[in-house]
């Protein structure tokens, strides 16, 4: 009861002139967390006073970021972040009340579309081919390039719902869906590039190597499905005179993938000139770095 008495006086203070006295009240506010929501809701629709409604929409804003640094720090320090979990927090950044479970729901969809394609006989090449069917043909996905700037691309509510997405948005659905039918497809950091590799293990009887070695089959453009060839990619190296080979080559952790995705979005924030998404973007990358 005594909590609710100081949520209404503090909500008749919103308007208070004096910026002290606001930001006292803001700060009280927010240490409420999501359940101070609806109340600020309410008062939004009952509010007539634009500057007001500014203040108010702000707060809202500002006790969802605040959730959602609590959630990005927990996900990257989990010892296996999942994917597709780190994807829909980036989307969460710009829609707060994300239908999660509607998201779920598509993607097991997709790949029990997948599964239902796939055989043990398949050859590495086929077990892709099927993947880029689905994917591309049959749920009709479209890739575009990073270049062109537009954060709808980057969030993967949007993506499932248009079928318009990036080379991150569409290459985390399809690395999500490789994890959960066991096939050895894995990002890797080519610079300027965000492409997949197949890397097979490889057992020989003559081998000491009880892990058996690791060989790259081709590389998958996740764009478009496009397949290449460990020469078009060596090529690709070449001519942007990249010299350290061995790290090109490497799977790509987690959190790696989506921090390299949060980068792409900031710079597309700062493009568009909203620099102040752009700096809370930033915010969120410090934390997949913290341990």
């Amino acid at each position: 009861m005594q909590s609710n008495k100081e949520i209404t006086a503090l909500l008749r203070l919103i308007d208070d002139p004096d910026n002290e006295v606001y930001d006292t009240v803001a700060s009280k506010l927010l240490h409420y967390g999501k359940e101070i929501i609806p109340n600020l809701e309410q008062l939004w629709e009952v509010t007539e006073d634009e500057e007001v409604q500014e203040r108010i929409e702000l707060l809202i804003h500002r006790v969802h970021f605040h959730d959602l640094q609590q959630e990005f720090l927990e996900w990257s320090q989990a010892k296996r972040p999942e994917l597709l979990r780190g994807a829909i927090l980036v989307a969460r950044f710009q829609f707060p009340d994300l239908n999660i479970p509607a998201i779920l729901t598509q993607f097991d969809q997709m790949r029990r579309n997948i599964w239902l394609e796939l055989n043990n006989y398949m050859t590495p090449l086929e077990q892709a081919n099927v993947f880029n069917s689905i994917l591309y043909n049959y749920y009709k996905l479209h890739g575009h390039e990073l270049t062109e700037r537009e954060p709808k691309y980057f969030f993967i509510n949007q993506v499932l719902e248009s079928k318009q997405g990036n080379a991150y948005t569409i290459g985390i659905l399809y690395l999500a869906l490789c994890e959960l039918l066991d096939i050895p497809i894995f990002a890797v950091d080519v610079p300027r590039q965000f492409i997949f590799a197949y890397i097979d293990t490889l057992h020989s009887f003559f081998s000491q190597n009880p892990d058996g070695i690791q060989q790259i089959q081709f590389y998958i453009d996740p764009i478009s499905g496009v397949v290449y060839t460990q020469t078009d990619v060596d090529t690709y190296l070449r001519k942007i005179n990249a010299h350290e080979r061995e790290m090109y080559f490497t799977p790509m952790l987690t959190r790696r993938i989506i921090y390299k995705m949060m980068e792409e979005l900031a710079l597309c924030f700062r493009y568009r000139r909203e620099d102040h998404k752009a700096d809370e973007i930033t915010q969120l990358m410090k934390l997949l770095m913290e341990e």
